[in-house]
């Protein structure tokens, strides 16, 4: 995610608007929207929806309602009324915009039910905030090493202060339940404030810190997916997948969202398919179903007693033969419903262009140096019977001294004696 806020370094890098999460577009924050009612004027005797959308640390969103009728933007910073005190938050949403986010959300649209916006933010209130959150990190170290102290099973995942920093909100996950009664006691000798727990699901965990998924993309619950519906393992038997815990487990532990955004594709393609436990009949034996491809629409059988040689069919003639068995017929095999696919004829000329190896330039493995030796080896061995078939008897070495002689009659001195001399 980015904003025209954003610049670009030196060297090409992400320079960003030093903002530091809070982006003055709201477009580097979680759970974005784009307002695109912004230009639109309201029909005539239309009175403007007069709720703003307030976001908090970690995407928490809440509905305000500004009595003062305020002129308010998207990314100006507001003091919004808290329980006590007030808190700072960022506008991210307003007009009739707003108005469609409750009803998409379930909230009721009563204006006089929601908490107020006190004001725009001050530069001392501004100040404040800035000074809690930049205490969250050690809070949170401090809090995590004070629960392990008490022998509490629970992670303290996130922790948020109020903007007037008189209240901290301690994000935990669970299992079972927790008796934190003393933790609390603790917490408020420590850190001199009032304390409030909120116990949250693992997805909910994994949306607010956020993270990179498998596919290399940011999690969809910390972007865009609001609702987290239930998956089940059925979902990835219906897409063909292998049932890999490592593989089909997202950030937070639990089966990808992601599983079921093409199911319901899968589920209409698997209408036409017949049931892979149905067994097709024939003189030749039986046939059980060994593969299905959704995509190609092929059905893959064997026979019982020839588990090796799969057959392919198509999902109209495994149908047909399956209607054939209901009637109490039986074709003679399956090769006679098996359709011969026609051979591609080759292009006489395709563009290759840009399909060279990237590796054309690169220099040869190192190869050819055994066998240089092997080559080196068998003409030594050569030159050696030739140098031993070459060499006079006895009796003339001793006629002429014991050793061979050169042209010149000096003896070879720089000749290397073989290994057979």
């Amino acid at each position: 995610m980015g904003c025209t806020s954003c610049a670009t370094g030196a060297n090409g890098q992400p320079k960003g608007c030093k903002n530091n999460g809070t982006c003055g577009t709201d477009g580097c924050n979680k759970l974005t929207v784009f307002d695109w009612l912004s230009n639109m004027q309201l029909p005539a005797n239309m009175e403007p929806f007069n709720a703003v959308e307030v976001r908090f640390k970690n995407g928490r969103k809440e509905y305000f309602q500004n009595p003062e009728n305020l002129t308010l933007s998207i990314g100006d910073t507001v003091a919004t009324e808290a329980s006590p005190g007030h808190d700072i938050g960022m506008v991210t949403l307003t007009g009739e915009l707003v108005r469609v986010q409750m009803k998409k959300k379930k909230i009721p649209l009563k204006i006089e039910a929601l908490p107020k916006i006190y004001r725009k933010a001050s530069q001392k209130d501004i100040d404040v905030w800035q000074g809690v959150r930049d205490k969250e990190a050690d809070v949170q170290k401090r809090s995590r090493e004070i629960a392990i102290r008490h022998g509490l099973q629970m992670k303290i995942s996130d922790v948020e202060f109020q903007g007037d920093a008189s209240k901290v909100i301690f994000y935990y996950t669970a299992e079972e339940r927790v008796d934190f009664r003393e933790l609390i006691k603790e917490f408020a000798r420590t850190f001199n404030t009032r304390i409030e727990m909120k116990q949250v699901g693992f997805r909910q965990e994994a949306a607010r810190l956020g993270g990179i998924g498998s596919c290399g993309r940011e999690l969809c619950c910390s972007t865009w997916l609001t609702d987290f519906r239930s998956v089940n393992t059925s979902a990835a038997r219906y897409q063909q997948l292998s049932l890999n815990p490592q593989k089909l487990a997202g950030q937070c532990g639990k089966l990808k969202c992601c599983l079921n955004y093409e199911l319901d594709t899968y589920l209409e393609a698997l209408e036409s398919f017949p049931n892979t436990e149905t067994k097709l009949q024939t003189e030749k034996g039986t046939a059980t179903c060994q593969k299905i491809d959704i995509f190609k629409g092929l059905l893959w059988y064997a026979y019982e007693k020839e588990f090796a040689n799969w057959h392919e069919l198509t999902v109209e003639k495994a149908n047909e033969i399956i209607e054939l068995n209901k009637k109490g017929k039986k074709p003679m095999a399956l090769e006679e419903f098996i359709m011969e696919a026609p051979k591609a004829e080759k292009e006489p000329f395709s563009n290759v262009v840009g399909q060279d190896s990237l590796t054309r330039f690169d220099q040869p493995k190192q190869k050819s140096k055994k066998r240089r030796n092997k080559n080196r080896n068998k003409k030594r061995g050569k030159a050696e019977a030739s140098v031993a078939g070459n060499t006079p008897k006895d009796g003339q070495r001793k006629k002429s001294g014991g050793k061979p002689r050169n042209k010149s009659g000096n003896q070879n001195r720089n000749r290397k004696p073989s290994k057979n001399e």
